[in-house]
């Protein structure tokens, strides 16, 4: 149903005219990858594994569902982190980047000695048994892990598809005059130690086989996960189980549950060997949510035995993510290491998740693929998803079908989903961005009448319970025009606060639905509920409401606040809820009337109609004057947090796009930087990397429009969508690059070989591999200014008049 995106696009965006006139082949030469060059030599998996970046460092292959990694008692949210805590196992599967609690970390393994080859002088349980690793010996590569521990034991992992794949290098026994036996454990537990109730069975071979039901981390209900591990090298010498801090050789199979009062029993398996004269014993564990037999045809698919192909394993991982990272070139120009190195990391961090668990579900049966670890689409819809739409287009259109296939079995559009379970919904059903967005830029092989259905269900029929699914409020909604402090909601239950942070996405999300409904076709009395819909966050704007820091008045006038149901105004503090009143507004933490952002950064998300918000703070000069405050002063921007994103690039609306370009700056690299801490907050699912990697390529983009915003790159050409390095659609500064970055602002461009004004771009630069030439230079000049050069805004008809 591609060619209904094109009759959108058509009829819509008035700017297609334009772009097809200058599309002739382009003069300048296509961006090309150095000869030699290997992106996987530019990429750090430890960037933001200290300080609250909560990545996934460990091995795995493009969206693979077994992520291999060591844990650590500290900052293990993403399994490990360069904190300096204590490791305490291997595990398996993982999700990156998410914040609050620690996600999967299943079934870990750890290698061990038995002190006087004891199997009760071994420890058990993981905080007892935790041990530091040499700083040293710590190698994070695509694809590949390997530390050691401070007992001389090395590990070293890689992973296929639904397998992970362990070399433990035992050094001689520590002991003189006793051989000790290598030992490892399999532990039935997980990071969180939110385990239910796990079974283990071992057969005479060693193999380990067995299941575990968990909670998931930021949803409700539960999941069961399957695993089946097996181990080569070395010469079994016996097993048995554990419980607590003791084990035995008998029985080989084993259930334990929740107990009294909820103690959390440990337990797991254990596996010894002679030493072999390497000292490598090998570990395999195959995961899957349908069986262990599963987890076990999984591994002996993927990575055959009896002896595993370890480093064959290994560059089948890397050369899985050289082929997804081919599409894109950056010619550095000069530019530091350290920030080429910035680029090609956040881009790979986008493609850890979501996670392909296409023929893992057990909840309904469908020939659709299935994707998880959506991890939140309040995060991810914003610059992530429209990164994987240029970079890996195939895969984000089978993850859109994949959010169908999920509406079609169970009613509803995921916000959030994590471990085959719903995860909580942060504002709006921002899937409903991810949908249109794909629909605008001209996904194919999506079902869009399906999709339209969708988005129509999210915006018309409360659930029983919106705060995992849909949206609530929906009678005041529909009939007071915003969603009040303290709601009346009678049909469905969640949350009942973030009235105004609901209020601004609802109207957007209602924005997106016009979109589309004028794409497809449909009555123009439905467009237009919709779009009047869009405009409803006015309904929460106070004129003559003022912001105080620490006693003193900001001297800005007008900004959104609560309101009751029967239209007074409640108030809340546009501070509240950021660095400045040391408060976070959470779902359950400190519930606001925004969520996890203050009113003065989302006096902003309104990317529909920012000429409408320019209006009514007096204009552009203001409008500058405000967004500059808000960059400035300290504390007041949290560019840890996804919603100040778009705000960066905002100054285009007011013709001064110049001064994005000199905020991007601010920015990168002294909060998104190359160091272990070089992310600002949790990278969520690579948001943050995705933020970055569009800033640096000087096209950002705005979710769920053909609009990317143009600012100078921070190479000297960037480009996308050819193969093997050489990029299809490229970004060249023809004249005037600077890698001290002292000559930031464009002074003239071309698109095709044209003289090219305005100051943003549509999708099709990309679909159609057309070329961007820009002439820099170190003051701010006329380029991209005029009215006629500015992003399209509802205010100004620039949707073609929906």
């Amino acid at each position: 149903m591609s060619h209904l995106a094109g009759q959108y696009r058509a009829s819509v965006l008035s700017t297609l005219c334009f772009f097809l006139s200058v599309s002739a082949p382009a003069l300048a030469q296509k961006a090309q990858n150095p000869p030699g060059f290997d992106p996987l030599s530019f990429v750090n998996p430890l960037i933001g594994s200290n300080n609250g970046g909560n990545v996934f460092a460990g091995a795995s292959i493009p969206y693979g569902m077994a992520k291999a990694v060591a844990d650590v008692s500290g900052q293990n949210t993403g399994g490990f982190s360069t904190d300096g805590s204590n490791i305490t196992g291997f595990s398996h599967t993982h999700d990156s980047g998410t914040g609050g609690n620690p996600s999967l970390g299943n079934f870990p393994l750890f290698p061990q000695y038995c002190p006087g080859d004891d199997i009760n002088n071994c420890k058990y349980p993981k905080l007892e048994r935790a041990v530091n690793a040499r700083n040293d010996s710590i190698v994070a590569r695509p694809g590949y892990f390997a530390l050691e521990l401070e007992n001389g034991i090395r590990a070293e992992m890689t992973t296929s598809e639904h397998t992970a794949l362990y070399h433990f290098t035992f050094p001689p026994s520590p002991e003189n005059g006793t051989a000790l036996h290598p030992q490892i454990v399999l532990d039935l537990t997980d990071i969180g130690d939110t385990r239910q109730n796990a079974s283990i069975g071992i057969d005479p071979s060693g193999r380990m086989k067995g299941n575990g039901t968990f909670l998931p981390s930021f949803g409700a209900g539960s999941f069961m996960l399957h695993f089946c591990a097996d181990f080569a090298g070395g010469e079994l010498f016996d097993s048995g189980l554990f419980v607590n801090e003791r084990a035995g050789n008998e029985p080989k199979e084993i259930f334990v549950t929740r107990g009294f009062n909820l103690f959390y029993l440990q337990a797991g398996g254990f596996v010894r060997f002679v030493r072999p004269a390497n000292g490598t014993i090998s570990a395999r564990v195959g995961v899957s949510f349908i069986s262990a037999d599963q987890a076990c045809s999984n591994a002996e698919r993927e990575i055959p035995g009896p002896v595993y192909d370890f480093n064959g394993t290994r560059r089948e991982a890397e050369d899985a993510w050289r082929r997804k990272l081919s599409p894109i070139a950056a010619e550095a120009g000069g530019v530091d290491e350290s920030m080429q190195r910035s680029f090609w990391s956040g881009i790979y961090r986008n493609m850890l998740s979501p996670q392909d668990y296409t023929g893992e579900n057990p909840l309904w049966q469908s020939d659709e693929p299935y994707f998880d670890s959506f991890y939140c689409i309040w995060d991810s819809f914003r610059a992530q998803h429209p990164l994987l739409t240029i970079i890996d287009p195939a895969t984000q259109s089978r993850m859109v079908r994949s959010l169908l296939d999920t509406y079609k079995h169970e009613g509803w559009l995921p916000d959030c989903r994590m471990s085959l379970s719903k995860g909580w919904t942060q504002g709006g059903s921002n899937t409903d961005v991810v949908l249109v967005d794909a629909y605008v830029k001209n996904l194919t092989g999506i079902n869009w009448d399906m999709a339209y259905a969708a988005i129509l269900n999210d915006a018309e029929n409360e659930p029983q319970e919106w705060s995992y699914e849909g949206r609530g409020g929906l009678v005041s909604w529909k009939t007071l025009n915003y969603i009040p402090y303290l709601d009346y909601d009678y049909l469905g239950f969640g949350t009942n606060s973030r009235s105004i942070s609901r209020t601004l996405e609802y109207a957007y999300n209602d924005f997106c639905l016009s979109t589309l409904a004028r794409g497809l076709d449909k009555d123009d009395a439905t467009v237009a509920k919709y779009l009047a819909r869009s405009s409803n966050w006015q309904n929460l704007w106070k004129f003559d409401q003022r912001s105080d820091i620490n006693g003193t008045d900001t001297g800005f006038l007008g900004f959104l606040q609560p309101k009751f149901l029967n239209g007074t105004w409640g108030y809340q503090d546009p501070i509240a809820c950021g660095a400045l009143t040391n408060s976070f507004c959470s779902l359950t933490s400190n519930p606001s009337e925004t969520f996890e952002s203050t009113v003065w950064e989302y006096i902003f998300y309104v990317p529909h109609d920012i000429a409408t918000l320019i209006s009514l703070v007096g204009g552009p000069a203001p409008f500058i004057k405000r967004l500059d405050f808000f960059h400035d002063y300290p504390g007041l921007a949290d560019i840890s947090n996804e919603p100040v994103f778009l705000t960066v690039f905002l100054y285009h609306y007011a013709g001064r796009p110049a001064l994005s370009a000199l905020r991007a700056h601010s920015y990168i690299p002294a909060y998104f930087n190359d160091t272990n801490s070089g992310l600002p907050g949790n990278d969520d699912s690579g948001a943050m990397g995705a933020f970055q990697a569009f800033a640096m390529m000087g096209l950002f983009p705005v979710p769920g429009q053909n609009v990317y915003l143009i600012t100078p790159p921070f190479f000297e050409a960037v480009g996308f969508g050819g193969a093997e390095g050489n990029g299809s659609a490229t970004v060249r500064v023809v004249e005037g690059f600077d890698v001290m970055y002292k000559n930031l602002y464009i002074q003239s461009a071309k698109l095709n070989g044209e003289v090219y004004t305005r100051n943003w771009v549509g999708h099709e630069f990309f679909t159609h591999g057309w070329t961007l030439e820009l002439v820099l230079g170190d003051t701010e000049s006329e380029w991209g200014t005029r009215e006629e050069d500015l992003p399209p805004s509802v205010k100004t008809g620039g949707f073609g008049n929906l």
